[in-house]
């Protein structure tokens, strides 16, 4: 019986057996001089046998400790005796490293000695199992095997110090079977290495397929790359800085003046309606019914909408059928009088198929959508003001729909009409080219109006209210706008505290229209109310300001939560967002109020004598420029600036310092009632944030443990030990990191929580004088970008560039 029959027999192990079996005898028999065949014959020499023990003999002659040679096409390690060594095994067990060769010629060899028989006898004294890779390149690199053999220890009682190496072929296809390594085999399916190996495997496995699907991410750049990329980056940011039209340090034109030449490409249109395809119909009592063009538009607009709450809503409904009918044709109205009959489903599904296709549309196709979108920018979307080229914001004119409006808006449902060049006002120089209008139309109006800072203008159909096309938010236009906002805003510190002392003598006064305008005027200071305008009832939703108060919004308490004179307020302001607010109030107002009440009902005027247009006049006549809103944006910047000085501490961390702005911003958002529902993710990315937190307590605790056992290592060996004083120090470093990124982490969930339903935005574009947030980012060290983003950089450009460390609001 051959030797390698001894083993489990199956296609794989057999070959395998085989191989290891000629590849360790071949070698043994060579370096003996002589090869014996099957019948016990002896046999010629073989020249490259000779050599090659030749050469093995003047490597050991050499005590060389990692040559190697070279001849008749055989590459032979060293095999310089080292110190006997043995790997443990997962059960225990140890076995010697052996060597094998790694072969140019390997299969000349194996051809030579694949007819080598040994008899039964010969492997008697095998007793102890030798652990052996054999890694054979010229077979599929899916079926290497891997198998033990049994060895004799006086057959390799020579070769205990050798070092057991994979064969690997050189013809071997490097970009699928990696390069030899020296690998610490140990028994045991669960092991350290073979999971090594595995995950070796999965990454090899990944990195073919991604070859195959040419999905494979970009390769990692290099730091040249990177530098260059930040070089170009910083090029690109002083160039913009440089084109950068600087009007705030130009002269400002004459009073009413806003520019001297405007130009412009004019408005750009939605394109008109694209019948419905042949396959999808309008259905009314169950019977298909063919709509006119107009009326199929107008079909479409409530299809679209079928998932939304709107179209539940009776007002919404009723509203929507009746502008339907007026669209429809004589014989169509007739047909479709009750809305519950109409079927919407197919025009419905074939929109939800239109969202779906442009959400898997292929990289090239959303390239060419983008490149098509960029066309009509940089057409319609620019203008020339005095000769420098402005971003226009919004150029395009709102495509026809049903009208949704804030809350329960009274006229939601309603059709928003297709608005044609007929009705629109082009505003530009005399020196101008005037916009040209869509074939076989004309403009309604051209004005060349320099006092106002619109480029178009038309009336909507649904509240007769005047739209406009104007600058983008970073243009000189909407900057100097800003900046005379806050200007004034901060001149009004210089004289508050004589307002303040008239209004409370007013409180006093005997004509009760003085008192009620003394009254609005404290609830505008203390509270930052609106000012709230007059509307037609029936016109708007249900939205009030501090003029427009009626008696069922507000509650009077002499005594509440240990507090005096309290005011309970609970309105809709201004987007049907409620105010709720407890206020305790000085004893003076609180009489007035009680004052107010008498002989009204809920629904009567709490302020029956006082007008927005009054109350904004005798503001003016108090300090030029002075409005309602002047108050607001005053008493918002004011309070950020007092919080900054009263959270803020120059020793504080980034992650600190942040938080406190936050908080200073949040301040303000709360006075001001800046409210949002809670976003629909919140608790979910609430989870994944504490996940990552927990996650890092534990890095947090393994670090120190960590450092903890390197110190008492170093205490035991003394401070001499260089290595281990290093690895304290660099364990040191990693817990004082771990601490910095968990203090971050749990900072950031602080923000998350109080900001849940606080919107920080809105003030901190529109009242908060971003001059304020630039001085702290410059005393508090840090970069104006952790406060702004891009696009607020810009349009805060002219505050970034003018104001100083000391500025105050």
């Amino acid at each position: 019986m051959l030797p390698w029959r001894r083993f489990p027999l199956n296609e794989v192990n057999f070959a395998a057996q085989k191989l290891a079996f000629v590849i360790k005898y071949s070698s043994l028999i060579v370096s003996s001089g002589k090869i014996q065949d099957c019948d016990g014959m002896g046999s010629e020499r073989v020249d490259t046998e000779g050599k090659a023990r030749n050469k093995e003999a003047k490597m050991k002659r050499r005590k060389s400790d990692h040559g190697s040679t070279r001849a008749g096409g055989d590459a032979i390690k060293n095999n310089k005796k080292t110190p006997k060594t043995r790997e443990k095994t997962d059960l225990g067990e140890s076995h010697k490293k052996v060597m094998v060769f790694k072969s140019e010629n390997l299969d000349s060899t194996i051809s030579a000695s694949e007819s080598v028989k040994e008899t039964d006898d010969d492997f008697s004294a095998r007793k102890g199992p030798k652990i052996r890779r054999v890694k054979d390149e010229s077979m599929d690199s899916d079926a290497i095997p891997t198998e033990s053999v049994k060895e004799t220890d006086n057959d390799f009682s020579a070769r205990k110090g050798l070092k057991r190496k994979w064969v690997q072929d050189e013809s071997m296809d490097s970009s699928v079977i990696p390069t030899s390594k020296k690998i610490k085999h140990k028994l045991g399916e669960n092991s350290d290495e073979e999971r090594k190996t595995k995950k070796s495997n999965k990454k090899m496995q990944k990195k073919v397929k991604c070859e195959d699907s040419n999905e494979c991410k970009k390769p990692k750049r290099t730091k040249g790359e990177i530098e260059e990329a930040r070089q170009l980056k910083i090029k690109k940011k002083e160039e913009e800085e440089q084109s950068r039209w600087r009007w705030w340090e130009e002269e400002k034109y004459e009073d009413g003046v806003k520019w001297r030449f405007l130009e412009h490409s004019g408005p750009y249109f939605p394109p008109e309606y694209q019948p419905l395809p042949d396959n999808v119909h309008f259905y009314y009592d169950g019977k298909k019914v063919k709509l006119s063009l107009a009326a199929e538009e107008v079909a479409l607009f409530f299809a679209q909408m079928l998932d939304h709450e709107y179209t539940t809503k009776k007002v919404f409904r009723e509203n929507f059928f009746k502008d339907w009918r007026k669209e429809m044709t004589d014989a169509e109205r007739s047909l479709i009088q009750d809305l519950g009959k109409c079927d919407f489903g197919e025009i419905h599904a074939m929109h939800k198929a239109k969202v779906e296709a442009r959400k898997n549309m292929t990289k090239e196709e959303k390239q060419a959508l983008k490149e098509a979108n960029q066309k009509i920018v940089d057409e319609f979307g620019y203008c020339l003001l005095d000769h420098h080229r402005e971003r226009i914001g919004n150029f395009k004119i709102e495509p026809p729909g049903l009208f949704r409006g804030r809350g329960e808006h009274p006229k939601q449902g309603m059709l928003k009409k297709r608005i044609q060049p007929e009705d629109i006002i082009i505003n530009c120089s005399k020196e101008a080219c005037i916009p040209v209008p869509p074939a076989g139309h004309r403009w309604k109006e051209v004005r060349h109006d320099n006092t106002v800072t619109w480029l178009v203008s038309w009336t909507e159909n649904i509240q007769g209210s005047i739209k406009y096309i104007m600058l983008n938010a970073n243009s000189k236009l909407k900057g100097e706008k800003d900046w005379e906002k806050y200007e004034v805003a901060r001149k009004l510190k210089s004289c508050v505290d004589n307002i303040r002392s008239q209004y409370r003598s007013d409180l006093k006064s005997r004509q009760m229209s003085t008192r009620q305008r003394a009254v609005a005027l404290y609830f505008i200071d203390k509270l930052a109310l609106r000012a709230g305008n007059e509307k037609e009832e029936g016109e708007t939703a249900d939205t009030v300001g501090c003029c427009s108060l009626r008696v069922e919004h507000i509650t009077l308490h002499e005594q509440m939560d240990g507090k005096e004179y309290v005011v309970e307020f609970d309105f809709l302001g201004k987007d049907s967002i409620r105010y709720y607010n407890k206020v305790p109030v000085i004893k003076k107002v609180f009489k007035n109020l009680k004052l107010f009440l008498e002989n009204k009902q809920p629904g009567d005027e709490l302020f029956d004598r006082l007008y927005t247009s009054m109350l904004n006049k005798h503001l003016s006549s108090l300090m030029p420029g002075l409005t309602a809103k002047v108050f607001r944006t005053y008493n918002a910047s004011i309070t950020l600036q007092e919080q900054l000085k009263e959270l803020t501490n120059k020793s504080d961390s980034v992650a600190e310092k942040l938080l406190s702005y936050n908080r200073a911003n949040r301040a303000v958002a709360i006075l001001c009632n800046h409210q949002r529902a809670p976003p629909k993710t919140f608790d979910q990315s609430m989870a994944t944030l504490q996940s990552k937190i927990d996650a890092r307590k534990e890095q947090l605790a393994l670090a120190k443990s960590g450092l903890k056992q390197a110190k008492k290592e170093a205490k035991a060996k003394g401070s001499s030990e260089f290595k281990l004083q290093t690895l304290v120090e660099r364990k040191k470093a990693a817990v004082k990191r771990c601490e910095e990124q968990l203090l971050k982490m749990e900072i950031q969930a602080t923000d998350r929580e109080e900001n849940k339903q606080i919107a920080l935005g809105t003030s901190k574009l529109n009242y908060l004088d971003p001059r304020i947030s630039v001085a702290w980012c410059k005393n508090m060290g840090l970069p104006v970008d952790k406060i702004y983003n891009k696009s607020q950089r810009d349009k805060f450009a002219w505050a970034i560039d003018m104001t100083e460390v000391d500025f105050e609001f």
